[in-house]
């Protein structure tokens, strides 16, 4: 039950930021002893369901650019899948989410708040490589991506921080959806608690929503995020 209340309120916070939670999906449960064999599946079912309602959300607001999407995306799918299929071993796996956390952290803290300057025309080969490498390492780790595909849109300036953060849910719903395929197809399992996670996963996500666009700033929220992620990455490091 409290591994469930922790995963509403990092929901909730996340989405606050614009980002579905993947990251801090993972620092949860295997902070709180979830199996390894079940935390990949588990939280790309949870990115699935959070990052369904913001694309819904940013769909309806006509923020997204497809355009630069599709090229990012449909190069990151084959990536995705490929690294669902790999299984690492169990202290490897922890090393790799560890050694992710920490990054996710900087890279969030790092993250410049305007782009200086014009914006870069952006070309399909350097899109679709920055999509394989984010697709890849979503599948491996379980992590939508997002919370490393928006920090290299911004400091490749291919796109403004808001344009960022509109492209970051649907990205993390395609990937999270052919990632789960390709974990379940390599024998990894959901964990049973999975119906009561997405359910407060949702909830938060809308409430987080909800906070975000009235209450909290980006920067408080930030920070809040990259402390837990920080302090969960070198727990996992020092397993």
């Amino acid at each position: 039950m409290v591994t469930a209340i922790l995963i509403a309120l990092v929901s909730t916070i996340y989405a606050t930021a614009g980002q579905a939670g993947g990251t801090a999906f993972l620092a949860i449960m295997a902070f709180m002893g979830v199996q390894p064999a079940e935390l990949r599946p588990t939280a790309l079912a949870l990115n699935v369901i959070a990052a369904g309602y913001a694309t819904w959300r940013a769909y309806n607001h006509g923020t997204v650019d497809w355009r630069l999407f599709r090229w990012i995306a449909i190069a990151s799918l084959p990536g995705a899948f490929a690294g669902g299929l790999l299984v690492l071993e169990d202290s490897l796996y922890f090393t790799v989410v560890g050694v992710v956390l920490i990054m996710a952290a900087v890279s969030m803290v790092s993250r410049k708040a305007a782009i200086t300057g014009t914006q870069i025309q952006v070309r399909p080969v350097p899109a679709a490589a920055v999509g394989v490498a984010t697709g890849f390492l979503s599948g491996l780790t379980g992590v939508g991506g997002g919370v490393f595909l928006a920090p290299i849109l911004i400091a490749l300036a291919w796109t403004s921080p808001k344009g960022a953060a509109s492209l970051s849910p649907p990205f993390i719903l395609v990937n999270s959806i052919i990632g789960l395929v390709a974990v379940l197809l390599a024998r990894q399992r959901l964990t049973p608690l999975v119906g009561l996670f997405a359910v407060l996963a949702l909830i938060g996500a809308v409430a987080g929503t909800w906070i975000g666009l009235r209450f909290m700033s980006e920067r408080a929220t930030k920070w809040v995020l990259a402390s837990i992620l920080l302090f969960v990455g070198i727990r996992l490091l020092l397993r």
